[in-house]
C-alpha cells in the first residue's frame, strides 16, 4: 500500500496522480521535505518517497523518512512503477540514483544555494559522484560544476529533467552556457530553504532567547560543509575549536555549531559528538542538523564558515561572516559562492579570535552583502507559489484555492516534547576574573564584574585581566575530571538531585575542604551560597527591563559573591543590601540577595 498489487483495491481514497519524492541522501531529503506541504488540500494527489541507494551517505535516511511520514516505496518497486506508469511526478533534490528511470516525469530542484560545487562526474550506472582523492568526494578545478554539466544533466543526449527548477536568473545563464539542451527545461522558482529563513527575521529576539543569547551575548555559530576542504575537514579546524572555546568570556558569548549532515551521517554521529564533546563541555551546542540549524543561523550575529551553502545564506541574510576556509579550486568561479570568498573577510592566523569577531560584527555595515542577497532567489518569499503551480501543472490537476505557503519554523524548545536549547551547562573548570565595582557606599546597590572563561590552557589575559582585582576557579562537583575539584575556590552542584539546597551545599564545603564557597543551583536564574561560616545566601536573577526573565547563569552570582568575600566584606552585607548588580560584558545583571537562616 498505496501502490502496487491489489493496491486499488485496499485504499480508501481513489486517488489519481501519484509523486514520488526521490531520496540520495539526508541533505537532499530535507530539501524534499521543505516542498513536501506543497501537496497540501490536494485530495488527488498521493506522495511516496524512495531512496536510491546510491549515496555513500545513507545513514539517517530511513529516520528521516519515518519521521516525515509518507510511504516508502523500494527503489527497484520505484523503478518499476516508472516504467509502468505508476508515477506521474517523481522530485529530486540531487542528480545522484539511474535518474534516467524517470526521464519525462522528472522535477529536480537544487538542494543549496544554487549550483557552485564541482564534483567528479557521475559513473554510468548509479550517477554518483566518484570519491575522488582521498575520499574527498569532490571534484577540484578540473572537474565539472555539479548540475550544471552535461554528465549531469543528460542521459543519451536528452535531457534528464521535465523540469530543472533554479533560484535565479544567474544559473539560468550559467546553464545555457555549459548545457543549452537543459536550459530549455529550466524554470526560475526561488528558494524555499532560504525563504523560509527570511520568514524568520520578525522572530529573531524570540530565537535568540531561546538559543541562550538573549540577554545580550554574541552569538556565534560555528558553520563548516563536508569533505577535506571544509572547515571541519582542515588542519586548523582543532585550534579553532579551542580558541572558539577558550578564550571568548562565556558570559558574553554563545557558541553553536552548524555541521553538514555528511560530517555525521559519514563518520557517525556518535563519533562526532567525541570530537566535539570538551568543546560542549565548554558551552559550544552542536545543532542536530535535522533540527533548528537555520533558526540558529537566522538569530546568529556572526558566522564563522567556509565555501558551504549555510555559509552563503548567512551573508543572504545580512549577517556579518568570518571565513574560517575556502575552497576557491572547489567552485566554478562564476558562481555567487565564488564571489563571496572574494569578498567577506578570512579568520588571520596570529590575531586573536575574540578581536576579529568584535571587529567583524561591530564593524558590519547594514547592506553590505545586498548584492548576495539578490543573487540568492529571483523572487524572494515567493517560492511556494511559484513550485505550486509548477508541480500542479506537470500534474495536469488544479490548484488549491488558498494561497501557497511553506511552514513557518518553529521557535526552538517551543515544539512539543522539544527538548529546549538555552544556555548549555559548563561541566568544565572555569577561570574567573573578578573585580569589585562599587561597595554601594555611595548609594545605589553594590557591583561587581565577572568574566569567566572555559578551562583556558593559560591564564587568561586581555583588558579584562588588566582590570581584575581577583581570580579564582570553579569546578562543579559533576565534572568529568574529578582530580580538578582539589584545586576549587568555588564548588557548584547543579541541582540535579532532589536533596536540600542548604544541607548540600554544606556537604560540598565538607568534601572540599579548600573551597571557600559552594553554590547549589536551586531553579533558573538562581542558586544559594554558602560560605564556610555558615552564612547561606538566596541569589535569584531579577526581571530585565524589558519584563523578560534573566536567563543568566545563577553561578557567575555566586562567584560575585565569592569576589565581594574576597575583598574583605563580609556575605551579611550584600544581604542587608539586598540587591547585587553583576555585570558581564555588556549586561548588568540584577540579582536579588537573602539571608537563608542556616
Amino acid at each position: 500500500m498505496p501502490v502496487g498489487r491489489d493496491a486499488a483495491r485496499w485504499r480508501t481514497r481513489g486517488t489519481t496522480r501519484t509523486v514520488l519524492f526521490v531520496v540520495h541522501n539526508v541533505t537532499s531529503a530535507t530539501r524534499l521535505l521543505d516542498v513536501l506541504p506543497l501537496f497540501d488540500d490536494a485530495p488527488d494527489v498521493q506522495t511516496l518517497a524512495t531512496c536510491t541507494g546510491s549515496s555513500p551517505f545513507l545513514a539517517g535516511v530511513d529516520a528521516l523518512l519515518d519521521r516525515a511520514g509518507l510511504p516508502v516505496v523500494p527503489w527497484e518497486q520505484a523503478k518499476e512503477l516508472a516504467a509502468t506508469g505508476g508515477v506521474d511526478l517523481a522530485v529530486s533534490a540531487s542528480y545522484g540514483g539511474e535518474l534516467q528511470a524517470f526521464q519525462g516525469k522528472l522535477t529536480i530542484l537544487s538542494h543549496g544555494a544554487g549550483y557552485n560545487k564541482r564534483l567528479a562526474t557521475p559513473d554510468t550506472g548509479h550517477r554518483t559522484p566518484d570519491t575522488g582523492a582521498e575520499g574527498e568526494g569532490e571534484g577540484g578545478g578540473g572537474a565539472p560544476v555539479f548540475g550544471m554539466a552535461p554528465d549531469w544533466l543528460l542521459h543519451e543526449g536528452k535531457p534528464l529533467a521535465t523540469a530543472t527548477v533554479l533560484s535565479h536568473p544567474e544559473q539560468l545563464d550559467r546553464l545555457r552556457r555549459a548545457c543549452p539542451e537543459a536550459a530549455e527545461t529550466a524554470v526560475l522558482a526561488g528558494d524555499p530553504c532560504f525563504d523560509r529563513m527570511l520568514a524568520l527575521r520578525h522572530r529573531r529576539p524570540a530565537l535568540r532567547r531561546a538559543l541562550g543569547a538573549g540577554d545580550g551575548r554574541r552569538l556565534v555559530v560555528l558553520n563548516s560543509t563536508w569533505g577535506r576542504a571544509s572547515l571541519f575537514g582542515s588542519d586548523a579546524f582543532p585550534a579553532l575549536l579551542r580558541e572558539l572555546t577558550e578564550t571568548l568570556p562565556v558570559d558574553e558569548y554563545r557558541l553553536c555549531a552548524v555541521l553538514h549532515p555528511n560530517i555525521g551521517y559519514g563518520h557517525g554521529p556518535g563519533q562526532v559528538r567525541a570530537w566535539l564533546r570538551r568543546a560542549a563541555a565548554s558551552g559550544l551546542t552542536p545543532i542536530d542538523p535535522l533540527g533548528p540549524w537555520r533558526q540558529t543561523v537566522a538569530a546568529a550575529d556572526c558566522v564563522i564558515g567556509d565555501h558551504g551553502s549555510v555559509t552563503y545564506y548567512a551573508v543572504a541574510l545580512g549577517l556579518p561572516v568570518l571565513l574560517g576556509t575556502f575552497a576557491e579550486r572547489d567552485l566554478d568561479p562564476d558562481s555567487p559562492v565564488a564571489s563571496l570568498g572574494r569578498a567577506a573577510p578570512r579568520l588571520r592566523p596570529g590575531v586573536p579570535l575574540r578581536t576579529q569577531l568584535d571587529a567583524v560584527i561591530d564593524g558590519h555595515v547594514p547592506g553590505r552583502y545586498d548584492g548576495f542577497a539578490a543573487l540568492a532567489s529571483s523572487d524572494p518569499g515567493g517560492s511556494a507559489g511559484l513550485l505550486r503551480t509548477l508541480f500542479h501543472s506537470l500534474l495536469a490537476t488544479p490548484e488549491p484555492v488558498r494561497p501557497a505557503a511553506l511552514p513557518q519554523l518553529p521557535v526552538p524548545g517551543t515544539a512539543p516534547g522539544e527538548a529546549r536549547l538555552g544556555t548549555p551547562d559548563l561541566t568544565v573548570p572555569l577561570r574567573v576574573l573578578t573585580r569589585v565595582v562599587t561597595d554601594g557606599s555611595a548609594g545605589g546597590p553594590p557591583e561587581v564584574v565577572v568574566t569567566r572563561y572555559a578551562d583556558p590552557a593559560t591564564e587568561p589575559v586581555g583588558p579584562e585581566a588588566e582590570k581584575a582585582e581577583g581570580a579564582h576557579t570553579v569546578v562543579d562537583e559533576a565534572a568529568s575530571d574529578a582530580g580538578r575539584l582539589a584545586l576549587a575556590d568555588l564548588v557548584t552542584d547543579r541541582g540535579l538531585a532532589a536533596d536540600p539546597p542548604g544541607p548540600r551545599a554544606a556537604e560540598l564545603l565538607a568534601a572540599h575542604p579548600y573551597a571557600a564557597l559552594a553554590a547549589v543551583r536551586t531553579g533558573p536564574g538562581r542558586c544559594l551560597a554558602r560560605d564556610r561560616a555558615g552564612t547561606l545566601l538566596d541569589l535569584v536573577a531579577l526581571p530585565r527591563p524589558d519584563g523578560f526573565p534573566d536567563p543568566g547563569d545563577p553561578f557567575a552570582y555566586a562567584s560575585a559573591a565569592l569576589a565581594w568575600q574576597a575583598s574583605g566584606r563580609p556575605l551579611a552585607e550584600l544581604a542587608a543590601a539586598g540587591v547585587l548588580m553583576v555585570t558581564t560584558g555588556r549586561v548588568r545583571h540584577r540579582v536579588a540577595v537573602r539571608a537563608v537562616p542556616a
